[in-house]
């Protein structure tokens, strides 16, 4: 969420939504000249819609799909830009020990229905062998060809953790590159801003309260960084009067708890959002701990009474 802190009557701000990735985007330039503006938005969401083709997998002919259906038969080449985005999710999976894995798109989602119809747990045998296929080590890469392998029929990658990062990354860097010094990309709460607002001052962006997710608990002020929330507080199933997310962790097949929202805070967007979900499985000390070793990089944690948590170097307002 970007707070505007200038008065109404500023026009230099040209803003527009739309749907993109199966969520909703938001793109902001700052200019005097509107014309040019909307034209830069124009190119953003042109560049969006093309790596959506790329990553989705709700089209048969995407690489991504070509990659799932190919699993246990062959590898299967892809684009550089693919390539290297899997590589650089495989490398978040190794920092994380495994608690981000692209391959979670392999979980058998008969077990987790997360509404008023989900009443029990299933037995811990089952949770664990519906994640059977989760595991980033069976995903081969071959950098000579250029292609991609995953090892056992029945696996299949997904970027919800890491596409929409990307894709705001790829979104302000185009902007800059076509001369937009100032602006932002929200892809559905992930951030990336550069430049200033046209006072000169930071962006100021809301960290959304779990409780009330349209009105933030806490404000951040920032330039040339990007912002990230992962919150289990919109899909949540209720058994025998505990809280269970729709995250689930790869290792146990079981629905993470104990945690709200963790917001991430770094120079990438795609870096920001593939480490919010992992975070919140870690859990909090062990996650803090992680993100307090990495360089340029922030957290905010809330837990399931509302305390707060936060990185070393965060300052809050």
């Amino acid at each position: 969420m970007v707070t505007n802190t200038l008065p109404p009557e500023v026009t230099l701000l040209h803003k527009r939504s739309t749907r993109l990735m199966g969520n909703t985007f938001e793109f902001c330039v700052v200019s005097d000249n509107p014309e040019w503006a909307n034209e830069r938005i124009d190119d953003a969401i042109a560049e969006i819609q093309r790596i959506e083709a790329l990553l989705t997998t709700f089209k048969d002919d995407s690489q991504t799909n070509q990659i799932n259906a190919m699993a246990g038969i062959r590898p299967v080449k892809v684009d550089t830009e693919v390539f290297d985005l899997i590589y650089r999710a495989l490398k978040i999976s190794d920092l994380t020990q495994g608690a981000f894995d692209i391959t979670y798109g392999s979980i058998d989602k008969r077990f987790w229905n997360f509404d008023t119809t989900m009443t029990s747990l299933p037995d811990p045998e089952v949770a664990k062998a519906s994640v059977r296929l989760i595991n980033y080590k069976n995903v081969i890469l071959d950098r000579y060809q250029q292609t991609v392998y995953l090892k056992e029929k029945g696996m299949r990658i997904g970027f919800g953790g890491i596409g929409k990062g990307y894709a705001a990354d790829r979104g302000r860097q185009l902007l800059k590159e076509k001369g937009v010094t100032s602006g932002f990309v929200n892809a559905a709460g992930d951030l990336s801003a550069w430049g200033h607002q046209p006072n000169g001052t930071p962006w100021t962006i809301g960290i959304a309260d779990p409780n009330s997710k349209h009105h933030p608990f806490s404000y951040l002020k920032i330039t040339d960084m990007a912002v990230a929330t992962s919150g289990n507080y919109e899909k949540v199933a209720i058994i025998n009067g505990k809280k269970y997310s729709h995250t689930i962790d790869p290792k146990t097949g079981f629905p993470v708890s104990g945690i709200k929202s963790v917001t991430i805070i770094s120079p990438s967007a795609e870096l920001s959002d593939s480490m919010a979900t992992p975070v919140t499985v870690m859990g909090i000390k062990v996650g803090l701990d992680l993100i307090n070793q990495i360089k340029n990089m922030e957290c905010i944690i809330i837990d399931e009474q509302d305390k707060i948590y936060s990185s070393k170097n965060i300052r809050l307002s």
